[in-house]
């Protein structure tokens, strides 16, 4: 197994990527901390893991608070007394130019994007440093590395945390902690809505994908998974401060 014993904690793992990451990791024998802010949507991806024969744990939070995050990592030291793997997924989408969204929503953006990660890895690192080892993975988009139409709220959030997961790996690489940032493209989860709606509904969005996505498709959370396991695992224990990009080649295109 390629996290046999190993704690991960996974932000936003009630649905979707981050629950396909949650199971995964699980499945390679690793302990998930499952949070997420819809406390029956978290409970209920911790089951379907114990169902399965893994282990797994919910604790609700809501990274938009920072005594729930404090909470959240306080309580995965005190029952397991180390953290091995965060994943900080959880994060939200808010379309819109410049004109059109409101400073309330550039707001929401920074402060699940990018803040809520921020903090959650500085609770962290310290337990990271004093075991020695530690993988972050902090989840971006491909909207990290190019740009969406109208999408400025999202765009530059997902930037700011490219920058940060690059900040922290070259920090903290000597003491064997990895950092890096989760890139992925189209992926058929509800999180795709607010751009979805925005952009004329499903019929267009379908369009979209296969016009402009080389492959023509979306990408399952499952496929997104197995990135998630590559950069939580050994698999990838030379590689820090990367954006690793999964979008069926829509960035180069």
């Amino acid at each position: 197994m390629l996290l046999k014993d190993r704690i991960a904690v996974v932000t936003g793992a009630g649905s979707g990527i981050g629950r396909a990451g949650a199971a995964l990791m699980s499945k390679e024998g690793a302990v998930v901390v499952i949070a997420d802010r819809d406390a029956a949507a978290g409970n209920a991806a911790a089951e379907a893991i114990r169902s399965a024969g893994g282990r797994a744990e919910a604790i609700a939070t809501d990274v938009a608070d920072d005594t729930q995050i404090e909470r959240l990592v306080a309580t995965t030291l005190d029952r397991h007394g180390r953290i091995d793997i965060l994943h900080n997924h959880a994060g939200i989408q808010i379309g819109g130019p410049l004109t059109e969204v409101a400073a309330e929503g550039m707001d929401a953006s920074w402060r699940i994007n990018v803040r809520a990660q921020f903090l959650t890895a500085k609770l962290v690192v310290p337990a990271m440093i004093t075991q020695g080892s530690g993988v972050i993975v902090n989840t971006a988009s491909n909207s990290g590395v190019f740009y969406d139409r109208e999408m400025i709220a999202y765009a530059t959030s997902k930037h700011a945390a490219v920058a940060m997961t690059r900040q922290m790996s070259i920090d903290y690489a000597k003491y064997n902690v990895r950092v890096n940032a989760l890139c992925p493209g189209w992926v058929d989860t509800p999180f795709n809505d607010p751009f979805i709606a925005q952009m004329g509904g499903r019929e267009a969005i379908e369009t979209y994908v296969r016009t402009k996505i080389p492959m023509q498709r979306w990408a399952t959370a499952e496929e997104i998974a197995e990135a998630i396991l590559f950069l939580a695992s050994d698999r990838s224990s030379f590689m820090t401060g990367q954006a690793l990009v999964i979008d069926g080649g829509e960035s180069i295109a």
